[in-house]
């Protein structure tokens, strides 16, 4: 095998970190990671979180270490393989990763999530050697889940509005945000890193859907960092309103054509262009259904609110007495 070649996991890969990643870009890494995808954060996908946990746990145990890390880069996973274990004379897979719970456990002390091998009932520890998420021989005693275990605590989640147009609403959208966060680097400093966010707006969703992006708030020493939720907001719409899953337009129209019948043209959210005729007798005030012509419905993508067009008759300010004699004859007046 060629020197720099590796076989089978990629380590740098799993820890999302460059070749050349140095000691504090793998603490960073793995403390991001960790918290990410912990099983006890992700008790929905538990059996998925825990391999990508232990993934996570062995790369950074590699990478970590000067020895091991010098032996992946050279012979690849193959040859962590072939590694004599600790005290021994070479004997073939000699490779066992550390416990992943015992990893975790160096940055976080107790687990913020009420677990972890360093024993129930014990403070967040971190180790004054720099090794720890924040550095400092700090204990911390923020909060507890009852049994004793004390937890890290999360700050509220920060809401901002996400403004959208009825267009984007009826035919749904993706948003690219990019954000500016303050993140605790390994060292325990704060610095600012950006990140761009997808938002994918989904045809029919209302004013004050909230969309969250767990831990992409700010982060402060000692806490968990926040979520960030956006708040989908409806800008004004110069033609429709909207009610509940309904559309609401107002459409003038002259006397004649209140009596004697008129078409009236939409253009739709979608572009689409409709002749809608009005044979009924128009007055002030008067609501014509348009049905399935209205917002998606978000938990039915197929079925639609409805169009209600509400009308408004434009009265003739003068009248010649010729017209107003013809206007009287012809109502029967």
């Amino acid at each position: 095998m060629l020197e720099g070649e590796t076989m089978g996991v990629d380590y740098y890969d799993i820890l999302k970190v460059e070749r050349g990643a140095t000691d504090d870009d793998l603490k960073r890494a793995y403390r991001r990671l960790a918290m990410k995808w912990h099983p006890d954060k992700n008790p929905n996908n538990k059996n998925e979180a825990e391999a990508k946990f232990k993934q996570i746990s062995e790369a950074y145990d590699v990478l970590s270490d000067p020895q091991k890390r010098q032996i992946y880069d050279q012979y690849g996973e193959e040859g962590l393989k072939d590694m004599p274990p600790p005290g021994s004379t070479g004997s073939q897979n000699g490779f066992n990763p550390r416990n992943a719970e015992d990893i975790f456990a160096e940055f976080f002390g107790s687990s913020p999530f009420g677990f972890g091998s360093s024993g129930a009932g014990r403070s967040m520890r971190f180790s004054s050697d720099g090794g720890g998420m924040f550095g400092g021989d700090n204990v911390f005693r923020n909060s507890s889940d009852g049994s004793g275990v004390n937890m890290l605590k999360k700050p509220p989640p920060v809401e901002t509005k996400l403004p959208c147009s009825l267009e984007e609403l009826y035919t749904g959208s993706t948003r690219k945000m990019k954000i500016s966060r303050q993140v605790v680097d390994a060292n325990g400093r704060l610095v600012t890193e950006t990140e761009i966010l997808t938002i994918d707006v989904k045809p029919g969703w209302r004013k004050g859907t909230k969309i969250t992006f767990q831990d992409k708030g700010n982060e402060h020493p000692n806490q968990l960092p926040a979520d960030l939720v956006f708040v989908i907001d409806e800008k004004p719409h110069i033609i429709f309103k909207r009610d509940g899953n309904d559309l609401i337009m107002n459409y003038s129209v002259t006397l004649s054509e209140a009596i004697g019948g008129t078409t009236v043209n939409v253009t739709t959210l979608d572009n689409r262009d409709l002749s809608i005729p009005v044979n009924d007798i128009v007055s002030p005030g008067f609501e014509l259904v348009v049905s399935r012509e209205g917002m998606p419905i978000a938990k039915e993508p197929r079925n639609r609110g409805d169009l209600k067009i509400v009308f408004e008759v434009k009265f003739p300010t003068k009248l010649t007495p010729k017209q107003r004699a013809a206007l009287k004859r012809a109502l029967g007046g």
